[in-house]
């Protein structure tokens, strides 16, 4: 029989697209005054990788990758994702998004994406939201899966999370260290 343990905590990782950048100061306060300070924010990613975006939002589109600095109990990615559905809500114009929010989080083995969208390998964690495993970590490096998004396959976003992972797996040791020394 398996003994379940509690998860350890998350580090929150945020998809923001755009085709107007300038929003991205405004959308980033947003989101740091519901989930902290960001600790890490990736350089520009061009979005060549689909077309699904275009006709709503415009083009050429932009990523900019956001990592925050509080970690998060993984069980709170629906209610994040709610969260950033109504920061979509706020910048929307004429019924149309100027920007694309996907929240998701990083642990030392897995990146995880939240979504409204259900699908066959998608699992359901509440309030109308799914959980997509979008990548795993083995041997050393990010794995696809054969749903991967060809942007979360993208080397600019694998050297990206992999720096979000190292910061992370840093702040899992200061935790472990600070728990030890409390039992002692």
């Amino acid at each position: 029989m398996s003994k379940p343990r509690a998860p350890l905590p998350a580090k929150l990782v945020v998809s923001v697209l755009f085709a107007d950048k300038t929003l991205l100061p405004e959308v980033a306060r947003l989101l740091a005054s519901d989930f902290g300070d960001i600790e890490l924010q990736s350089a520009w990613m061009d979005f060549g990788y689909t077309d699904y975006y275009h006709t709503e939002m415009g083009r050429p589109l932009y990523r900019r990758m956001l990592v925050f600095r509080t970690l998060i109990e993984q069980q709170d990615l629906s209610r994040i994702k709610q969260a950033t559905n109504s920061v979509e809500l706020a910048f929307s114009r004429n019924g149309r998004r100027q920007v694309n929010i996907d929240p998701g989080y990083l642990l030392l083995e897995r990146f995880v994406l939240a979504t409204g969208k259900n699908f066959s390998h998608r699992i359901y964690i509440g309030n109308n939201i799914y959980a997509d495993l979008t990548l795993m970590f083995q041997k050393g490096d990010f794995q696809t899966l054969p749903w991967t998004y060809p942007d979360y396959a993208a080397a600019d976003m694998q050297t990206f999370l992999l720096q979000a992972r190292k910061i992370y797996a840093r702040e899992l040791k200061q935790i472990s260290a600070l728990n030890a020394s409390r039992t002692r």
